[in-house]
């Protein structure tokens, strides 16, 4: 479990919803534990003018999970990019799970075990937007 300082989980949980965004038409791919159920919102991330990305939280399996998914518009426009994941444990404001990738059209963090805490999926683009869904207690 990667664990930030909490002033770090801070900084992710103050930026503003983005409110109006139409869902994105994609399956998320489901990891090998099961079947997972989202929870709580779906967020976007912004970036050059576009959607860069849709982040959502899923439980299953004992566990939460943070899921990223790069919207085709941006990889179609964009050589490269790089994103992260996780879920952020408002009980001890740590983010867990984070998992970061480059040019990966979907990232799931690591299952992370805070089903007894209040939660949210956190993603973002290292030094640059990010964007949470609603906590789930």
């Amino acid at each position: 479990m990667m664990k930030l300082a909490k002033g770090t989980l801070v900084a992710f949980m103050a930026v503003p919803a983005i409110a109006a965004i139409p869902p994105t038409a994609h399956a998320e791919t489901a990891l090998g534990c099961g079947s997972k159920v989202q929870i709580g919102s779906t967020a976007h991330i912004r970036h050059d003018g576009q959607i860069f990305a849709s982040v959502k939280q899923f439980k299953g399996c004992g566990k939460n999970w943070a899921y990223l998914y790069v919207w085709s518009g941006y990889r179609k426009s964009h050589r490269t990019w790089n994103a992260c994941v996780a879920v952020a444990d408002e009980r001890d404001h740590s983010l867990e799970g984070t998992q970061c990738r480059t040019r990966t059209r979907q990232i799931w963090s690591l299952g992370a075990d805070t089903l007894r805490h209040c939660t949210r999926a956190v993603g973002w683009i290292p030094s640059g937007p990010r964007a949470r869904t609603s906590k789930v207690c």
